[in-house]
């Protein structure tokens, strides 16, 4: 079963000062996301992808449509409701590391489990913990300004990490990285979807990481235009599965997989 399905997903933005149209910025999407998928999202700039990855982590409400997460229309539901969603349930990791840069790694880490009310000890362990899965361990009582790019980017994602959330979505992880360090961090995506289980969504425009991802979603004009597995991919998941039909201009749908 679908962890996080877009059911005629639409985003109409209002029209900029001195125009009378708005900007639609996705079209009719129909997605599913299988637990333990890597999925690439990809495109030209404005086609829409960000968007998508947006209103699939209840950042941006839709227009029109679902987006269902784990049976909660997260379109449906309150503001309050909605907010605990997104902390609880979803991982978030953007192209800006977005660490307050007063707080220690392991802090940082642990912020999302202290904005819930957890034990200073049980958010301090568990913060650990996440940095220990993304090699991080040793550097967890040293503040940003003291981390590299590519090990603040390791960091923020042990902070989407550490709820132990259903999916993760990540927005351009390597857009502010080196080729090496953009490579660590596909690596870790790669490890911590293989060794764990974990579900993750990445939006990029670049053709080579896209192609580590086990399946690959490409975008224009808001629309889905193609998605297809990557059987040769390290990225591909673990279980095999019927691919659902989408919307998009190709009008195809997604070749399945054999068990």
């Amino acid at each position: 079963m679908a962890i996080l399905r877009a059911v005629h997903l639409e985003k109409t933005f209002a029209a900029a000062a001195g125009s009378t149209a708005g900007v639609m910025a996705i079209r009719g999407v129909d997605v599913e996301i299988e637990p333990g998928e890597f999925v690439a999202i990809t495109g030209a700039s404005g086609s829409g992808k960000s968007t998508l990855l947006h209103l699939l982590g209840g950042i941006t409400r839709p227009t029109a449509g679902k987006v269902i997460l784990e049976g909660v229309d997260l379109a449906a539901i309150g503001d309050d409701d909605l907010a605990l969603v997104r902390r609880r349930r979803i991982g978030f990791i953007f192209q800006r590391y977005n660490l307050l840069p007063e707080l220690s790694l392991v802090e940082n880490v642990g912020l999302p489990l202290v904005l819930d009310g957890i034990p200073e000890a049980r958010c301090d362990a568990a913060a650990r913990a996440a940095l220990e899965t993304v090699g991080m361990g040793h550097r967890a009582d040293h503040r940003p300004d003291a981390l590299s790019g590519g090990e603040q980017q390791r960091g923020a994602i042990a902070r989407a990490l550490v709820t132990a959330p259903a999916i993760v979505l990540a927005d351009e992880p390597t857009g502010a990285l080196d080729s090496e360090n953009s490579r660590r961090v596909v690596e870790l995506l790669r490890s911590i979807v293989a060794d764990h289980g974990q579900t993750v969504v990445l939006v990029t425009h670049d053709p080579g990481i896209a192609a580590e991802a086990g399946r690959c979603i490409r975008m224009a004009d808001g629309r889905i235009i193609s998605d297809t597995l990557q059987p040769d991919s390290p990225g591909r998941p673990p279980v095999a599965r019927q691919a659902p039909a989408h919307r998009g201009k190709s009008g195809g749908k997604r070749p399945g997989r054999k068990r």
